[in-house]
């Protein structure tokens, strides 16, 4: 991989039709991956690098990592895909800058949800990030646990996830920002911003 090509997205464009999509569930004519091939091993450190440093990747890895127990070829590609990305986005990564303006160390969060993205299992993908002083300290995307019967009953859920998280985050920002002197966060409300009018109250 050290000759690859570069390649500026981490996962090639899906179809939402079943048999035209290029990460579909492995069928009975697809070339099963060779078990010495690495495929578990790179995933794994895929998903570290997902979780700790590069959220861009997230959703390509968890998507990848579904096929786990039985890789096809196609799922190798799309590993080498994202690998061909991270090489030509190395320079990419969490960058924390200080403001002295205090707004601009408010916590924001943003939520949103693919509905029904998973076609094979009417399972919708929901993702969120939080972004402190303009860089994104937590962020999550995963395949969401319940089969919902409108885009509004996804998003919801998304959005439930998110505060979630939020209530954690802030409390942890309100304990540093206590123990290092600085003006609390609970004085200013974190807004999270989801993309479905029908969601907001």
């Amino acid at each position: 991989m050290n000759n690859a090509h570069p390649l500026s997205t981490p996962m090639v464009v899906r179809s939402l039709y079943v048999n035209k999509d290029p990460i579909h569930p492995p069928a009975h004519n697809d070339e099963i991956l060779d078990p010495k091939v690495p495929y578990l091993n790179i995933i794994s450190a895929l998903m570290y690098l997902a979780n700790n440093i590069r959220s861009d990747i997230a959703f390509s890895v968890n998507l990848l990592a579904r096929y786990s127990s039985v890789p096809t070829k196609r799922h190798w590609s799309g590993v080498k895909h994202i690998l061909r990305y991270l090489r030509g986005t190395s320079d990419m990564g969490p960058y924390f800058e200080r403001h002295e303006d205090a707004k601009a160390n408010n916590l924001v969060g943003y939520s949103d949800v693919g509905y029904l993205s998973d076609p094979y299992k009417a399972i919708s993908q929901s993702g969120y990030v939080f972004m402190y002083g303009g860089t994104a300290i937590s962020w999550r995307s995963t395949k969401q646990a319940l089969v919902v019967t409108s885009s509004n009953h996804a998003e919801l859920i998304a959005l439930y996830e998110a505060g979630r998280e939020c209530v954690w985050l802030r409390s942890l920002i309100h304990y540093v920002h206590e123990l290092c002197g600085l003006e609390s966060i609970e004085k200013s409300p974190t807004v999270i911003y989801e993309d479905n009018a029908m969601c907001i109250a």
